[in-house]
Order: C-alpha cells, then structure tokens, then sequence
C-alpha cells in the first residue's frame, strides 16, 4: 500500500481521536543518575513513576530499565520483569517498550524485551543520526558512577544506528505479536523513511508517529522546526493516517508541547527528555511533569485522552494480550 492509498484508506477521525494523547517517558538512558536524585532508576521507582504519570493524566507510559546499583541502561528482559507486572497492576495505561534501549547497543538486544513481552506499543527510531550528550558534561561536573562521564563524552564519535535493516529487523520481529508503534523521527529524512516502509507495506495506519526536537544530530526546537516537520508528515504520509506527537529536549520541552498540541498534535512529556520543570528547577517526578503540560492542554480548551480512548485512537490490540 502505497502512502497516498494508505491516506485514502484511514478512517475519517472521529472526535475521541481529537483529544490529546499524553505519553510520559520515565526513565530513559540520556540522562545519568548523578544529575537528578528524582530520576527513577531501582524497579521500584520505576513502577511507582509510571503508576502516578498515569494517575496524573499519562495514557501512555514509555519505558527503558536500568541497573537498580548503578543507573546503567539495561536492555535484559529480566530488567523489564521486575517491574512490569506491577505497572500493569496499578494502572491502567499503555505500556511502551523501547526499542531504542541506549544509543551504545546493537538492535538484536534493543528488541529483547518488547519481544520478550509483546506490549500494546514499542518504540522505533527510523533512522540513524549522531546522537551527542557530550555537552551535558559543561552543565554537571560531579558524578557518583565511574561510567556516566565515559558514557557521556564517548558520545562525541557516536552513530546511533538504526539502518534499514535494523528496522526492519525489529518490524519483522514483533509484529505476530501485534505491537504496534511508537515511530521516533529525529529530522526530516526519518519521515521520508517511514513513508518508505509504509510504501512497502511493513506498517500499516494509524501510525504513531513521534517527532523528537532538540537532541544534538537531529532537527532543532525552533518553532519552524516544529512546523516542518508537522508539514513533511502531512505530505508525505496523508494528514488522515498518521497521529502527532511531540516530545522537546530540556528546557524547550513545554514550549514545544504548547505549540503542538495548538496545532492538533499529541505530546509527550517526562524524565527521560528532560529534567526540568522550570528555569533551574528540576522536576520532583514524572507526574509534576504531566500536571504541567495537562495544565497547557486543557488551558487550550482541548481534552486529555484517557487510555482506553487512545487504544481506540491508536488501534491498539489490548492488555489482555501483552505477555507481562
């Protein structure tokens, strides 16, 4: 199916699908233990985030895992183990699974745990980019594990990689799970990227599709920036079979999320994408962020989805049939 049938063919969207779609990222593996004390890192911490990002207003909880000693990324299934029951148990959001894991991994144990867990939605970055957090080091001097500075300034000569072949690796390995999405777009070439996969007919609409402003190698958080990337989506893709969402680095992280949802879009917030909650204020937890940008949305006059609205809105298969 090419993008222009695949247009013609969505459904027209109803107005459940006009409210706003809140994904929080708790944990992530951009940022390091020693810059925040609130960024969840032990499974229990993990679990306790997510469940009061959901209570706050998150339909979507997007999930990494970490080594509960020392803040590591971890990508092993057995990280996941520990603390998605209790999610699933506490809440009733969309459990997201990354497959990015941390930009230092090969895809084959990127895709390990979603899978190992066939969850409702599963992160893809669709394409490869220079993906610099080496200038986090001129922000934080002091750090309590012997990896963060490493991990950090080997990011100057670091290609995160996502090739064809990697993504289609991970298209082919979860989809008789029935996992669908969430298709992380760095620049403008990542779009052109998906449209080829959805010429190919590998992904099939709604797409998730999520545009990433403000990480080093990608496209920039100018409000232009911003707009481009909604009008490429919209060309290339067909504005009825796509669903945007937004996520800015750092401090441009409610700026952006303010215009995108003005603009019709979704939008994510969270620990993972930034640290903040104002100027030189760092966010207490997850849920203050979602309070903030659920503030903007309905300021806006616009309602917040809840999660079974979004499984509607997303065409999503369930939780009753993810593996956890």
């Amino acid at each position: 199916m090419s993008a222009s049938d695949a247009a013609k063919a969505a459904p027209t969207q109803s107005p459940t699908s006009r409210k706003v779609i809140i994904t929080c990222a708790i944990t992530g593996a951009i940022h390091t233990p020693s810059m925040s004390p609130y960024l969840p890192v032990t499974p229990d911490e993990i679990a306790a985030s997510a469940i009061g990002a959901a209570e706050a207003g998150a339909a979507i909880v997007h999930l990494h895992a970490r080594n509960p000693e020392t803040g590591r990324p971890d990508q092993s299934p057995e990280a996941f183990a520990r603390f998605l029951p209790t999610i699933k148990a506490g809440c009733g959001a969309i459990v997201n699974i990354t497959t990015g894991g941390s930009p230092t991994m090969l895809v084959e144990e990127r895709v390990r745990p979603a899978a190992t867990f066939k969850p409702e939605v599963a992160s893809l970055n669709m394409g490869s980019i220079n993906f610099a957090l080496f200038p986090m080091l001129a922000r934080f001097k002091e750090f309590k594990h012997d990896w963060e500075r490493a991990y950090l300034e080997g990011t100057r000569d670091l290609i995160f990689r996502n090739t064809f072949k990697d993504i289609e690796f991970v298209l082919r390995t979860c989809r008789e799970n029935g996992t669908r999405f969430e298709f992380e777009c760095y620049d403008v070439g990542h779009l052109y990227n998906l449209a080829h996969f959805l010429d190919r007919g590998l992904v099939e609409p709604p797409l998730f599709v999520q545009s990433v402003f403000g990480i080093l190698g990608g496209i920039g958080t100018h409000p232009e920036d911003v707009m481009a990337m909604r009008r490429t989506a919209d060309r290339l893709l067909g504005p009825e079979t796509y669903r945007w969402s937004v996520l800015g680095a750092g401090r441009s992280q409610m700026a952006i999320a303010a215009q995108a949802a003005a603009m019709g879009g979704n939008v994510r917030v969270g620990l993972e994408d930034s640290l903040w909650i104002g100027p030189g204020k760092l966010a207490t937890s997850n849920a203050q962020q979602v309070t903030r940008v659920r503030q903007i949305v309905e300021g806006l006059g616009l309602q917040i989805a809840t999660p079974d609205e979004a499984r509607a809105i997303l065409a999503l298969k369930g939780p009753d049939t993810v593996a956890f």
